[in-house]
């Protein structure tokens, strides 16, 4: 889910893809600036961007901080083994398919109607080493082996809110059972203030994962405004520095949190367990105003 951006007119109306799915109504709507690019609304909820042209060009400011994270995974052009969680219009499973050749992907997605129009309107690269899977995201991770994953990245969205079955610490320690001693886990998370779902994220997070670093919009982690917020988690330490920068360099810079500062922002949240997890909060309908 992504803050909206007007695109198009009446030529990309005439154009737009519209059609029932699982998850309420899609709409694949064309960008009137890149002929071979398109945006992915679920119920009106921004859910991605792709360009077939330039796979590598991420649109949204969350999607290009996913970015950062699979670029920073791993050496330049190393093929990685990536699990993708939310599959959506499959933007960052092309995307690393672009930027490392070889590399060997899974991609998690419940709503089968949704991946057929996916792959009719915006078809992946024949060549990409991607496999989509139907099904439940924990169900499918459960399904992945132990140690086979340098990155699992999370961006599960039921219409704008993410599952709470998808938010606690038996989720994520899933998560880290498929990834490697030196992978990587990556999720896209939304709040609002006061912020208690991020803060209660980060908290389960630390409770499955030493390292840590938040990187979102400077306005939403002052509370100011409804967003995502993207967190990356690693058994070893992250590339911090160098994913800073990256973050500030950004169209849209953003800023990045950890350690002690991390420490700080969670405010002595609890970690989230399958008995108390809830899904994240109801965007304001302001969220997707332009």
């Amino acid at each position: 889910m992504a803050r909206n951006r007007q695109r198009g007119g009446r030529a990309a109306a005439d154009r737009t893809v519209s059609e029932a799915v699982d998850g309420g109504v899609a709409e694949l709507v064309p960008d009137r600036d890149r002929p071979r690019a398109w945006t992915l609304l679920v119920d009106g909820a921004p859910q991605s961007h792709v360009d077939l042209d330039d796979p590598a060009r991420l649109d949204f400011a969350y999607q290009r901080r996913l970015g950062h994270v699979a670029d920073l995974a791993a050496p330049p052009g190393r093929p990685l083994h990536a699990v993708h969680l939310g599959g959506g219009a499959f933007t960052l499973a092309r995307y690393v398919a672009a930027t490392r050749p070889r590399s060997t992907q899974q991609v998690a997605e419940i709503d089968a109607p949704l991946v057929g129009l996916v792959r009719r309107v915006l078809p992946l690269d024949p060549a990409a080493r991607i496999r989509v899977r139907g099904g439940d995201a924990r169900a499918v991770l459960a399904r992945v082996p132990d140690d086979w994953a340098d990155l699992v990245i999370a961006d599960v969205f039921r219409g704008a809110r993410t599952p709470a079955h998808l938010t606690s610490t038996e989720f994520l320690t899933e998560a880290r059972r498929v990834l490697r001693p030196g992978g990587v886990y990556a999720a896209n998370l939304t709040d609002g203030p006061p912020l208690a779902h991020l803060r209660g994220q980060v908290a389960t997070a630390a409770a499955v994962f030493p390292e840590l670093a938040l990187a979102a919009d400077p306005v939403v982690l002052r509370g100011r405004r409804f967003g995502n917020a993207v967190l990356a988690a690693s058994a070893v330490p992250l590339p911090v520095a160098e994913l800073t920068r990256r973050v500030a360099g950004d169209p849209h810079p953003g800023r990045v949190l950890h350690g002690r500062e991390l420490a700080d922002f969670t405010g002595g949240a609890s970690a989230v367990t399958d008995a108390t997890a809830k899904a994240s909060p109801e965007p304001p309908p302001s969220a997707f105003e332009p």
